[in-house]
């Protein structure tokens, strides 16, 4: 073999032994890894129980609840147990727990924690293991994380390894981690190397507050656990049966640019903690909790990790003062109550607020306003545009005396004093209609989809249809209603005989997308189709966004009414026929503001439900209207269509 040859073979062989030591190394590394994953299991297993529950609801906002085992962590060796909120959403009648050694506790609830949705139980034993906490301070990101939980018979818990990928999240209430978390380890613990536990892994959402956000996310790479020492930290007020509620200031701010805009006050509610204390609109927030703060989101991070009872401390400057601010969150603000002028802008561009309609007995009618007067002031302010006067209006309170300077035909400006009232819960019986100027020549272009249309979205694999009036003006804006139908029906010819025409004389445009399968009607994560379609005609179509509705009728209320709930930002109107509102709304708000109107049958089933809404809402003062059609039975209530479009007319009321 000469000298090059030689060469070769042994740098063939020495490549050979690299890799041989490589593949050694690396299946040691994996063996130790292994071996360091089941002992952390094994010394936190103790502290892991089985919760079984037992009856309750089997629906709970489109969400299946199931009866299956879920998984707690003991918190004290005298029997209290913290678990995921999200395993007790069905309000079992009972609740069992199972030890690691096989013993089986009834075990009851004792309070829920909101902020960060975990539920505290409590069985009657003694000396039982307690796992050991991570200061959660110490988390970092990328550090190994073990999502466990205790399901089967087994020894051991069942596991899912990952990494922490961020902390802090969800407003600084929870660790992140890319370990698959499914319904059968909520409650169950995130754990490090060492068998401590960092967290309780629960469904969370950064924008979502029901009992089920998050739950879309199980097995997606991002899981959520809440810090046990944040737990601890609140125990004592959970034992005592107290639930924990979110703290709520009642201040909003301005900009929807949170990483990069001063934290500059927008809004303050009235007899609100922070209204109490003295905070003020155009407020600048320059320290909270003693850290400088530059942006809206440290804010919210140090607002939105707080429990109703929590202090809040602040510094604001106002002009050239420096104020500092301490108050006390409260976990139930006192509801937005809209106050009301009592009149119907014209839309038509010009300076100033011109009055169309004048509300009977509101506070314009009482101090004598007439149809086309011109509103240029409130309270010394220059008025613009209707949404102006809106957004003056909103940040008033009902009862408060107001200023208004108005111009009358040819007369000179006067000045009118009123007194502001609460929204009237009428719809008025003679509306005219607005006046739709004939669109220009050229104005609608060739593409431009007129009168009744059928098209799938692009992106979506599914249809929708349309009525577009005939002499669609882009000058206009028109009122945009998105029919969602029910099981089983599209209700096309239906909706075609009872709209089109009303389209064309209100300026209303029909948008009604369908279900992937009609049969079973629409699903919760169509939400998204049903968004993008509104989307897309606000990008086709002048559409005025103070008059967008979500209707429906029947069994397709629910899927209408989170939808509207859920892109709340896009929707200011909700008409129900023949359905009362199947889930509960949110938090009546000035910014996204709500109004609702029922269509129901005089012998429809739906009606007695239909009229526990209308109380409820009213109790949380929404603008709220019900038209009962005397011996109709369930069944789409044409007759009262005309009236629903008189209330879509009124939706931009002030």
């Amino acid at each position: 073999m000469n000298s090059f040859r030689c060469a070769v073979v042994l740098l063939i062989l020495a490549a050979s032994y690299g890799a041989v030591t490589a593949q050694t190394s690396r299946a040691d590394l994996e063996l130790a890894e292994e071996q360091a994953f089941k002992q952390a299991a094994a010394l936190v297993s103790p502290s892991i129980v089985r919760i079984d529950t037992v009856g309750g609801l089997d629906v709970v906002g489109r969400i299946q609840t199931g009866t299956a085992p879920t998984t707690g962590v003991i918190l004290t060796a005298d029997g209290y147990i913290i678990s995921s909120a999200f395993n007790f959403i069905s309000k079992p009648a009972s609740v069992l727990v199972t030890l690691p050694t096989g013993k089986r506790f009834p075990a009851k609830v004792i309070a829920t924690d909101r902020l960060r949705m975990v539920t505290l139980l409590k069985v009657e034993a003694t000396g039982l293991p307690v796992p050991k906490t991570v200061d959660k301070n110490l988390i970092e990101v990328g550090q190994w994380a073990l999502a466990l939980g205790r399901t089967y018979d087994s020894p051991l818990p069942s596991m899912s390894v990952g990494i922490v990928s961020a902390v802090n999240r969800i407003w600084g209430r929870a660790v992140q981690t890319d370990a698959k978390v499914s319904p059968v380890n909520y409650g169950g613990p995130l754990v490090d190397v060492n068998g401590a536990v960092m967290g309780i892994l629960a469904p969370l959402s950064p924008g979502g507050k029901t009992e089920t956000a998050g739950i879309e996310w199980y097995d997606s790479g991002i899981g959520f656990a809440i810090p046990l020492q944040d737990i601890y930290r609140t125990l004592d007020r959970l034992k005592k049966g107290e639930d924990l509620r979110p703290g709520q200031a009642g201040l909003s701010l301005k900009s929807r640019d949170i990483y990069s805009t001063k934290p500059v006050i927008d809004r303050v509610r009235f007899d609100s903690p922070a209204w109490n204390a003295g905070l003020r609109p155009d407020d600048v927030i320059i320290e909270i909790e003693g850290q400088p703060v530059q942006r809206i989101a440290q804010v919210m991070m140090v607002i939105r990790s707080r429990l109703e009872g929590e202090r809040v401390a602040l510094k604001v400057k106002r002009d050239d003062q420096i104020i500092p601010v301490d108050f006390e969150l409260t976990g139930q603000l006192k509801s937005y109550e809209q106050p009301f002028l009592g009149i119907l802008p014209q839309r038509d561009g010009q300076a100033g607020v011109r009055v169309r309609h004048i509300w009977k007995d509101s506070a314009a009618s009482t101090a004598g306003l007439q149809v086309r007067d011109r509103i240029v002031s409130l309270n010394g302010k220059p008025v613009s545009t209707a949404m102006e006067l809106k957004d003056m209006v909103s940040r008033l309170q009902p009862d408060e005396e107001v200023q208004l300077s108005l111009v009358r035909g040819k007369a000179a400006e006067t000045k009118v004093s009123l007194k502001l009232t609460s929204i009237l819960n009428t719809i008025p019986e003679e509306l005219p209609t607005a006046a739709i100027p004939q669109p220009e020549q050229d104005a609608v272009t060739k593409d431009t989809k007129l009168g009744r249309f059928t098209e799938t979205l692009l992106g979506y694999d599914q249809q929708l249809w349309a009525i577009v009036p005939d002499l669609y003006n882009p000058g206009y804006s028109y009122g945009l209603v998105v029919f969602l139908h029910p099981q089983g029906d599209t209700m096309e010819a239906t909706l075609v005989q009872e709209w089109k025409s009303l389209c064309e004389q209100r300026g209303l445009i029909l948008l009604a997308p369908k279900a992937r399968n009609i049969e079973s009607g629409f699903v919760q994560n169509e939400g998204d189709f049903v968004r993008d379609a509104v989307v897309a005609f606000q990008g086709r179509y002048n559409i005025d966004p103070a008059r967008i509705v979500i209707h429906s009728y029947g069994n397709g209320g629910r899927f209408a009414a989170g939808v509207a709930f859920k892109y709340r930002a896009l929707f200011r109107g909700i008409l129900l026929a023949g359905a009362p509102l199947p889930v509960r709304p949110p938090e009546n708000q000035p910014d996204l503001s709500l109004q609702f109107h029922f269509m129901c049958g005089g012998v429809d089933p739906a009606l007695a439900f239909t009229r526990l809404s209308l109380a409820s809402l009213q109790s949380l003062k929404f603008p709220v209207t019900l038209r009962v059609i005397p011996g109709l039975p369930h069944k789409y209530p044409a007759a009262a269509v005309d009236e629903a479009t008189r209330w879509i007319d009124g939706l931009d009321r002030l």
